[in-house]
């Protein structure tokens, strides 16, 4: 932040419908979500001078912000994958904490699932063959080979086993199960992990992100709005962002995400140590997702991720760490880049508006001061961190 400038709140979040939602359009759950969160910040739409999207439209997000019947003066179509919302909250905070907009939405929607089922696209295995990815997709190196190949990579390294992985679903699940809104609560288990269809060794059906609809919607504002909210705010303590590589020949490490830097700035700039955080909201498209990112925010050391998701540290109820309190992408939804998803569960968390089966608790009992939501994009191309906490 600049010294002497504005600090910034989150006043307003909201999900649209989400999961299963077959009579609509990508453009309805964006209006949808920001009608929520203006709602839920009781703010009228006339304070928004800025505005933010990606994924929807041909010129993104001026179409989108025509069809919400917003003129903003500040704009923002920053698109890298998953991590977009995250990175996206880090440019708003800026341009609020230097007067270069008073309210900022950020908003998202997708049809994914139902695109799907309706034939109006298909599942895509790769990105495409232009630019070095040409190099890589004549051998056949999809999406999920390569957070597999990077899998792989953890446990020869690292000792990681196929059962610590398992784990991270089965606690999302856990979770899930807590949350009226997820897609899937039904309980599993690590073999239920292990014995489903193998999708890219060593990623069978559960390992992976689920596939829905839906979309979610971040108001984040200047402070002098505050006052006039509906809600009491969450402010934006440190955010911190970090492009890493496109091609899987240009990522140094595989054991290393780019978290490993957005983290670490975002945690310098919010002046707070990672022992301190009471939940954590990952992206995870994949359970190897979560476990490494975990390790580069700092919640363990490198290599310890495995033992770390053991015994139900990620848990919301009896856990050390709560981790995607929601489900997260691989149990409550994930209509495609789900980063803002992160931000809308962290925040009515630390509100303590999620309804007492899966609150979480600071360890004196009391509701959670601080939160982390990291969002990765590509096949860990990029990330973005936002440290988010309340007085």
């Amino acid at each position: 932040m600049i010294p002497g400038s504005r600090k910034v709140a989150v006043a307003g979040v909201a999900l649209s419908d989400c999961g299963r939602v077959d009579d609509t359009t990508p453009y309805a759950l964006h209006a949808q979500a920001a009608r929520r969160a203006l709602a839920d910040a009781g703010l009228d739409k006339s304070v928004i001078d800025g505005f933010a999207s990606a994924g929807l439209g041909t010129l993104a997000p001026a179409e989108v912000a025509e069809y919400l019947g917003l003129r903003p003066t500040w704009v923002d179509s920053t698109s890298v994958g998953g991590s977009t919302w995250e990175v996206m909250a880090a440019h708003a905070t800026d341009a609020i904490a230097a007067g270069h907009a008073n309210a900022v939405l950020l908003v998202y929607g997708s049809t994914a699932r139902a695109d799907i089922k309706a034939g109006r696209r298909t599942g895509n295995l790769s990105f495409g063959a232009r630019g070095p990815l040409q190099f890589e997709v004549p051998y056949g190196h999809t999406l999920i080979a390569k957070y597999a190949m990077a899998a792989r990579r953890h446990m020869h390294e690292h000792g990681t086993t196929i059962e610590q992985l398992a784990e991270v679903a089965v606690q999302a699940r856990a979770n899930a199960a807590l949350n009226p809104e997820a897609m899937f609560r039904e309980p599993i288990t690590v073999d239920d992990v292990l014995d489903g269809p193998m999708i890219a060794d060593p990623f069978t059906k559960l390992h992976c992100c689920i596939r829905s609809d839906g979309g979610a919607a971040v108001l984040l504002v200047a402070e002098e709005y505050v006052r006039d909210c509906r809600t009491a705010p969450v402010w934006v303590l440190g955010t911190g962002e970090h492009v890493s590589h496109t091609t899987m020949s240009e990522w140094p490490d595989f054991t290393v995400s780019p978290a490993a830097v957005s983290g670490r700035l975002a945690f310098e700039r919010a002046g707070v140590r990672p022992e301190e955080i009471d939940f954590a909201e990952i992206y995870d498209a994949f359970t190897y997702m979560t476990l490494v990112t975990l390790e580069d925010l700092g919640f363990c050391g490198k290599g310890e991720g495995g033992a770390f998701v053991e015994k139900g540290r990620l848990k919301v109820v009896g856990g050390e760490l709560p981790v995607n309190t929601d489900g997260g992408g691989l149990s409550a939804q994930h209509p495609g880049m789900r980063g803002l998803f992160l931000l809308v569960e962290a925040v009515r968390q630390l509100r303590g508006e999620v309804g007492e089966a899966r609150q979480v608790r600071a360890r004196d009992g009391r509701l959670p001061r601080l939160a982390v939501a990291s969002g990765t994009g590509g096949w860990f191309c990029s990330s973005g961190t936002v440290v988010l906490g309340r007085q």
